[in-house]
This record gives structure tokens, C-alpha cells and sequence, in this order.
């Protein structure tokens, strides 16, 4: 597009969509997400997740093709800044992303129409805006780290490794946090998120799960089974930034091989929310360390928007990764809680089949075996070859189609029918592990 077309472009473009480089308040930052919401009701939707300790809303723009609600098929995609309070360049990031994202769209560049048309991307600016209030301009100080009753938002989340097997309840609210507990752990449960980033401040690098671990590992790494896929997703950031891939551009930090590193082998960390994603919301995150300065000047803002930008556009593509598609019965009809497992890869919690029936596994490009289980029909394996699908902007399409076990005639027991097609059968309204034990029963 020529210099003159691009001029053009942004005076077609509303005024809402239209940012400074510079830092905004929790109000500005409120009044610019509404305005691009109004001026974009075809591909913007703007919701709050819940409000935080003080009451301020915490607000999330989905944008995409179907931004008011998921589409079959479309990977949900979200990004996270100011965890921390005062770890603020995460928020400008997202809103110059956003206003980039809608800019492109409407003059036809063919990179935001590929990203909007195929993903549903959500961006929550600030998780903790009561932090962000309190917060200076220092560098390295943690003033404003904190929310508005001093908890740290990244400690806080259950955690799969320092609580007792089988005491990890994540629907407890006790000791939990209002923008956790009312917000980020129940919009988990509200989307499917297939990939996702957190952004902070205080080091450039990419750091991937886990962030725990089950026993003293002294220095070495907290692998996850979905290793492969991690290193993958925290070197295409790094790897498409300016200068994050050459590693310890920071005085006090790293040195950090091609800018990632694993969490655990950087710092131990219980409660944070990367794990909690990965665990249980089947939602693979990578935590984004953006700037050196927690707080950096203003007048820096505009390089680093362009150290991050080619960054940020391409991790969203990586979402298109692996294998899509959706479980169905012996009836045809598409299941919930089906347990799609890849072998070689025992999740601690099992990924599942949605409320619509679907399943996303972020995978690199390879042979995999996948065992596929629901109550009341036979144990599915099969293997097939997955290609890249980023280049695609699409994951592969694969749909499991289910038998049922054979039924003895006259014996009610063994019966996989039952009276209501509007009724599911009563296992399936039992926890996870007692609909195996049952179907076990019945195998």
C-alpha cells in the first residue's frame, strides 16, 4: 500500500481509533475501549469480566469476525497486561495493538483481515487497575505491584503443585482475590481459550510453563508434556522481537539463551496464573517480560510499540497451531467432556471436549496418536499427520466419530439410550473421573 493510500486509510478511520503514545489513566483507558467498541459494532464487543477490590471494572474488547460469541471452528485467543500494577508498558502495548489491529482491518491489509477473520482475540489491558493507581514511575521499585488489599495477582491462583493431590478446588473463593476469583478464573471457565499471553515488566524474555514444581529441582527445568510447543511459542516472540532473542539485554537479568526461558528454572513461583491456564483451562500461556523498566518513560513508548509489534501479530497466528475439530456420539450428535488425550502427553488435568462439543491441541507439525474416551461408546485411537498451521492461518480440522458399545438385548443396564434427547445420560452429570469409573463398569 502506497504512502498515499495509507494516509487515506487513517482519515477514513474514526477518531476513536486514534491512540497518543503516551501512558493512560484506568478512565482513559475505559472511554477509548467504549469509543472503539461503539465505531466497530462489526468486528468489536466490549464486556467487563467483573470489577476489582476498589470496584473498577475490568473490562475486556473482543475483536473478531463473531466478537459478541464463539464461532465453531474459531480459536479464542486472548492477551493479559498489568498483572502488576506497576508493570505498565503491557497496557499501551495492547491498546496500540488493538487500534493497529481495527486500523488494518477496515483499510483491507491483508495481515489484520487474516488474523480477525480466522481468530476471536481478546484483550484485557489492565487485571489490576487499583494497583496501577498507587503506582510510580521507578523502574525496579514494587509500589503499585499489588492489588488493593496487597495480594500479589501472580501468587494467588490454586496451584496444582503446592496444594495436596485432589485439594486443588478451583471453584473455592476462600483467600481468592476479587480479580481472580469473580474475574480471570471465571471468564476461564465462560471461553475456550486456546493460547494465551500475560504481559509484564522488569526483563525482556518469554517464560513458559511450568512455574512450579512437584519436588526440588535445583536450578533444572519444570517441563510440561507439551514442552516442544512452549519453547516453539515463547521463540516466536522472542524471535520476532528486536532485541529479546539475543538474550540478558537487561543489566540485572539473564543472560537468557534466544530470550526464553523456562519459569521454574528462572524462579520458582506457586500460584501463578500461567500454570493455573495450562492446567486447568486447557489454555497454553507464556508470560511476556516487555521492558528492562517496569515504568518506562513515555518518550520511549513509540520504539518499544515497534520492538513488540511484529512480536505480538505473530504470536497471535501461533494459536492456528495442531488440531481442531469436534467429538461426536454414535448418534453424530458433538459431546461434551470427551477426553481427548495425545499420547506421550499425560496432562495432569485431561484436555476435553467444550460445551460445544470441540477440541483444540496446540501442536507442532508431526505423526500423533490420539486416544479419544466418552461414556457409553468404545475407546477411539487413531493416528494421522498434522501439518502448520499458521501458515494457513487454521489449525487441521479432524472430527472423532464415535461408536457405541454394543448393547444386550432386553438388558437395561447395558441400554446407551435414554428417555429424552434433551436429557443426557446420567454419567455424564457425574464428575469427570466417576463418568471413567462408570464407563469402565459398562465396558
Amino acid at each position: 500500500m502506497s504512502d498515499r493510500q495509507l494516509f487515506l486509510v487513517f482519515m477514513l478511520v474514526p477518531a476513536a481509533m486514534t491512540l497518543d503514545f503516551r501512558y493512560h489513566s484506568n478512565r482513559e483507558i475505559e472511554h477509548y475501549l467504549l469509543q472503539v467498541n461503539a465505531s466497530n459494532p462489526d468486528i468489536a464487543h466490549l464486556y467487563s469480566i467483573g470489577r476489582s477490590v476498589a470496584g473498577q471494572q475490568l473490562w475486556v474488547l473482543a475483536l473478531g469476525l463473531s466478537p459478541h460469541r464463539h464461532t465453531i471452528g474459531i480459536p479464542e485467543f486472548k492477551y493479559v497486561a498489568n498483572m502488576h500494577g506497576n508493570e505498565v508498558l503491557g497496557r499501551e502495548l495492547l491498546l496500540q495493538l488493538v487500534s493497529d489491529l481495527v486500523r488494518g482491518y477496515h483499510g483491507n491489509e491483508s495481515w489484520a483481515m487474516q488474523i480477525l477473520n480466522s481468530t476471536r482475540v481478546h484483550f484485557l489491558p489492565t487485571m489490576n487497575p487499583d494497583g496501577f493507581d498507587r503506582a510510580d514511575s521507578d523502574c525496579h521499585l514494587s509500589q503499585g505491584r499489588f492489588n488493593h488489599n496487597g495480594v500479589d495477582l501472580n501468587r494467588n491462583f490454586p496451584d496444582a503443585f503446592a496444594d495436596p493431590p485432589g485439594q486443588h478446588d478451583t471453584d473455592d473463593d476462600s483467600g481468592r482475590e476479587a480479580e481472580q476469583v469473580r474475574a480471570v478464573i471465571g471468564w476461564l471457565k465462560t471461553e475456550t481459550f486456546v493460547l494465551s499471553a500475560n504481559l509484564h515488566g522488569g526483563a525482556l524474555v518469554a517464560s513458559y510453563a511450568y512455574d512450579n514444581s512437584g519436588g526440588e529441582l535445583a536450578g533444572q527445568a519444570s517441563l510440561t508434556p507439551d514442552d516442544d510447543v512452549f519453547v516453539h511459542l515463547a521463540k516466536v516472540y522472542s524471535g520476532n522481537h528486536a532485541s529479546m532473542h539475543k538474550g540478558g539485554r537487561c543489566a540485572d537479568q539473564g543472560p537468557f539463551k534466544d530470550g526464553i526461558t523456562n519459569g521454574y528454572q528462572w524462579y520458582p513461583l506457586s500460584g501463578g496464573m500461567q500454570d493455573y491456564n495450562y492446567v486447568w483451562a486447557q489454555c497454553l500461556e507464556v508470560t511476556l517480560e516487555v521492558s528492562c523498566c517496569k515504568f518506562p518513560p513515555a518518550r520511549e513508548l513509540v520504539p518499544l510499540w515497534a520492538d513488540n509489534r511484529r512480536s505480538l501479530l505473530a504470536f497471535i497466528r501461533q494459536v492456528h497451531l495442531g488440531v481442531k475439530g469436534r467429538v461426536l456420539d454414535g448418534s453424530g450428535v458433538a459431546v461434551r467432556n470427551a477426553v481427548v488425550e495425545v499420547t506421550g502427553r499425560r496432562n495432569m488435568q485431561p484436555f476435553t471436549t467444550n460445551k460445544h462439543g470441540e477440541y483444540y491441541r496446540l501442536l507442532l507439525p508431526g505423526n500423533y496418536t490420539f486416544t479419544v474416551t466418552y461414556p457409553g461408546h468404545e475407546v477411539l485411537t487413531e493416528t494421522f499427520f498434522i501439518p502448520f498451521g499458521p501458515k494457513r492461518n487454521s489449525a487441521l480440522t479432524h472430527d472423532f466419530v464415535l461408536r457405541r458399545f454394543a448393547t444386550a438385548t432386553g438388558d437395561p443396564m447395558l441400554s446407551t439410550t435414554w428417555p429424552s434427547s434433551s436429557s443426557p445420560p446420567p454419567w455424564t452429570l457425574a464428575p469427570l473421573g466417576t463418568a471413567l469409573a462408570l464407563q469402565r463398569l459398562i465396558s
